[in-house]
């Protein structure tokens, strides 16, 4: 299984985003993190930025939409040219219809769930995503203590991909860093979105290498 390290801006230097991109240009995705101050606590950026990023990064950007209204919202976000555009199963009103929606825009398509949200009514819908988030922090800030308590459900989720033969992703975001991402992946995570981790590492290629062989390690 490909381990993918995608490092989240959040933790990264805003006011020198591009040189900050350029330290991490050995990972496989930029992980964007969209937060309007009403789904959780705290107001990062929007179109504007991710338009810009998008002129500039050299790799794909995996946005995560912490937004109310994400039926909306999503495919605004994917018409920037996003590769991937992960919305909240909790902010959306009909997640299949803004899946297939932002699957025809281009974009891959992926479903976030809050830590205290089940994932099982989601394991029948499999086939009409690219991605599911598991959420190992409550989200809303970076820099947060990894919840080992959410592991059960992404093994839940692992063993529907496994049985369905689709291609989905399984991301976790929060807390991901040396001491944690082997749990992730012994439970079955393949991608891995690290922000203060990677951005607060001297080396932050170093940083990416050393994430990546760990999670290669415990990965199914």
């Amino acid at each position: 299984m490909p381990v993918r390290i995608d490092p989240s801006i959040l933790a990264a230097d805003f006011a020198n985003l591009e040189s900050e991109i350029a330290r991490v240009a050995s990972a496989d995705l930029i992980h964007v993190d969209v937060m309007d101050n009403h789904f959780v606590p705290n107001l990062t950026l929007g179109i504007p930025v991710v338009e810009s990023l998008q002129r500039v990064s050299p790799l794909p950007l995996d946005l995560h939409l912490m937004i109310t209204d994400a039926d909306h919202w999503a495919p605004v976000y994917a018409e920037t040219g996003a590769y991937s555009v992960t919305f909240h199963a909790e902010a959306a009103t009909d997640a299949v219809a803004t899946a297939r929606r932002l699957r025809e825009i281009g974009a891959r398509a992926g479903l976030a769930v809050k830590p205290g949200t089940d994932i099982a009514p989601y394991l029948d819908l499999l086939a009409e995503f690219d991605m599911l988030l598991i959420m190992t922090v409550e989200p809303g800030f970076g820099g947060q203590s990894f919840m080992a308590d959410t592991m059960p459900k992404l093994a839940q989720a692992h063993a529907a991909v496994a049985k369905s033969g689709l291609d989905v992703w399984l991301q976790v975001d929060g807390g991901i860093s040396e001491k944690t991402i082997e749990i992730a992946a012994a439970a079955g995570a393949d991608t891995f979105v690290a922000g203060s981790s990677v951005f607060g590492a001297e080396n932050a290629a170093a940083q990416i290498d050393l994430l990546r062989e760990l999670a290669a390690k415990h990965s199914h």
